[in-house]
């Protein structure tokens, strides 16, 4: 999976923003931080590179989840970020769904739209860590 230069680079901003969000961010913050960063880790267990096509029912369930957690902090928690991140990981879910249903979409399509849609969530995580901490910052908590 670290094969490639854009691999190593995605993982290492993965890693960066993960990091910031349990350095700085509150709760909703962490959680998020740590299901992506689990659901990372276990996609590249679970992840098949000789399938070309048909489902990836590992990474489905692993997705599903995600969806799960975001949806979860969206609900509990007053912040933004996570129905972003719930509304990029449902595009995600509804890939996945393209290839159960046998629409055969390009697998080229599928990856791009997996890795922008999680480049998306980073965003969202990075942005709300940086909300909260500024938060934080402002009312002298910190």
């Amino acid at each position: 999976m670290f094969d490639t230069l854009y691999a190593q680079i995605g993982t290492a901003i993965s890693l960066v923003v993960v990091a910031f969000a349990f350095l700085k961010g509150d709760e909703p913050e962490r959680v998020g931080g740590g299901a992506f960063a689990l659901a990372l880790l276990a996609s590249l267990l679970l992840q098949d590179d000789s399938r070309l096509s048909g489902p990836q029912w590992g990474l489905m369930i692993v997705d599903t989840a995600m969806l799960w957690v975001f949806a979860a902090l969206a609900w509990k928690s007053r912040r933004s970020w996570p129905v972003w991140s719930g509304g990029l990981q449902a595009l995600i879910v509804m890939s996945h769904l393209l290839t159960v249903v046998d629409l055969r979409p390009p697998m080229a399509a599928f990856y791009a739209v997996m890795n922008m849609a999680n480049y998306g969530i980073l965003l969202t995580l990075a942005l709300g860590t940086f909300r909260s901490w500024r938060d934080r910052r402002t009312d002298g908590l910190e």
